[in-house]
């Protein structure tokens, strides 16, 4: 069983790295490109039964800072 995390920052909060991807994109000649938000994504593989409540106390507990941060859960 897989389950896939991303994790991105919460609407509001800066996001510098964001904000470096989108001015390199500029320096490169991508124009058009007015904004960058970047995130990443974790893809667990877990033992057959595993819930998603039990992904979700990972999320909670280590995967993202729930401050700052919100995500989103598949499990395939």
């Amino acid at each position: 069983m897989k389950a896939k995390v991303t994790v991105m920052l919460k609407q509001g909060v800066l996001d510098p790295q964001g904000e470096a991807v989108r001015h390199a994109l500029g320096a490169l000649g991508f124009d058009g490109v007015e904004g960058v938000r970047q995130g990443k994504v974790i893809e667990l593989d877990l033992a057959d039964g595993t819930s998603e409540a039990t992904v979700t106390e990972m999320c909670e507990k280590l995967l993202a800072n729930t401050v700052i941060e919100s995500y989103r859960i598949e499990i395939d």
